[in-house]
């Protein structure tokens, strides 16, 4: 081959490149202007502007309920039980009879002191006549001063006698009465120990009681709430609820700390406090586990927005917040507390009224253009020209693609 034909081949050959070239460059642009005016297309979103509201801070932990006072009623003598006058699970009152001891051995003890201090008042009646009649002016000159000691001093060993006998009645008497066993506090009765019929002693156990009205409640807060809950308490009662385990239903809403504890655990780092509850409708049960949330201040004015407007980051907690042109911008805030089970406080970072984005991030980027709809609503339907327009844009998109997605 001549050498003219040679560079007559190279030139055609570099003619092809450069159409292919153009062909090929011209498809990609013509792709990615497509892909831009899809991108610029308003993103549906839904946001929910920034709110102000009075939010409490709270501080949670594991209670466990406790009885007022809790009493083992023990016989304080021995002998059978006659009878048990209370049903178990009852309320009962103070003074209220529980059980019953045969009494007929102390009433004898009883009776038997009673017997002895007539006697003795009898010999002390007799002595004390003769000394008044020996002591007379009449008769004082009979009577030897010997005589006369001797019978002062038998009526006062009279006197002794007898009232050693009127202690021994009280102590019969008190011995008596323990035979009728009475409830020492209100409570609630739990499970009897004995049976009518045995014969009781005084380590026998008869039923324990338990005071529940008020009822307290006890739990254990980390030592940095230490400060923030003495300074609840200064300014006055200190609101605590009891929840379930679930954290879904308050058990009880009233009730007030009632102590703090004077030292902290350098085990767990964490105080004791005791709470009280009225309990007045039973709600709380001696033994029982409960969750505690104990108000320790109110942030005034707090900025709230729903839980799921904020998002994490490697830099941090931040939030899409819609411009006035409808496009957005990213936040960086800082979270303050839990305000419900939906929504969070702001503690900065985010002014009220600026509306965030809480559906539809995934879709977003620093300035993206979006479609700003209300909780629930949904994106209108496109119209008949949209669809069109959509349509003929795919198509010329098409058009300039051979077969396999390749340039013609």
């Amino acid at each position: 081959m001549s050498r003219f034909w040679k560079i007559a081949l190279l030139v055609v050959a570099a003619l092809v490149v450069v159409v292919l070239a153009m062909r090929l460059f011209g498809g990609k642009s013509q792709a990615g202007a497509g892909q831009q005016g899809e991108d610029t297309a308003p993103v549906p979103v839904t946001v929910v502007a920034a709110t102000t509201r009075d939010v409490p801070v709270y501080a949670t932990a594991l209670g466990t309920v406790s009885a007022l006072n809790t009493v083992t009623v023990n016989p304080q003598v021995g002998g059978q039980l006659m009878s048990i006058d209370f049903k178990e699970g009852q309320e009962v009152k103070k003074g209220q009879l529980l059980a019953q001891i045969d009494p007929r051995s102390l009433q004898a003890s009883f009776d038997e002191a009673a017997a002895a201090k007539r006697q003795n008042q009898a010999l002390l009646a007799t002595a004390r006549s003769n000394y008044q009649r020996s002591n007379t002016p009449e008769y004082r000159q009979y009577v030897s001063k010997t005589d006369l000691d001797t019978q002062h001093n038998q009526v006062t060993q009279y006197e002794g006698a007898v009232a050693a006998n009127d202690a021994a009645m009280r102590a019969a008497q008190v011995q008596l009465q323990y035979t009728r066993i009475t409830a020492p506090i209100d409570g609630i009765a739990g499970i009897r120990g004995v049976d009518a019929g045995n014969v009781v002693s005084t380590s026998s156990s008869i039923v324990t009681l338990t005071q529940i009205h008020p009822i307290h409640v006890l739990f254990n807060l980390p030592e940095r709430e230490l400060q923030g809950l003495r300074e609840a308490q200064a300014a006055g009662a200190v609101e605590i609820i009891a929840l379930d385990r679930t954290d879904a239903h308050p058990i009880s809403a009233d009730g007030q700390l009632d102590v703090i504890d004077n030292q902290i655990s350098s085990d767990s780092g964490t105080f004791a406090v005791r709470a009280a509850f009225p309990n007045t409708d039973n709600a709380l049960w001696p033994g029982q586990f409960i969750n505690v949330r104990v108000r320790l201040r109110t942030i005034a004015g707090g900025v709230v927005v729903p839980a799921q407007a904020v998002q994490r980051g490697p830099d941090g907690d931040y939030v899409y917040v819609v411009q006035g042109d409808d496009t957005v911008k990213v936040q960086t805030v800082l979270q303050g507390v839990e305000v419900d089970d939906s929504n969070v406080q702001i503690a900065s970072g985010l002014k009220a009224g600026e509306r965030v984005v809480t559906e539809g991030q995934f879709r977003l980027k620093p300035g993206a253009k979006v479609n700003a709809l209300k909780p629930g609503e949904t994106p209108a339907a496109p119209t008949e020209a949209e669809l069109k327009a959509a349509a003929s844009q795919q198509h010329q998109r098409g058009g300039q693609r051979g077969p396999g997605g390749g340039p013609r």
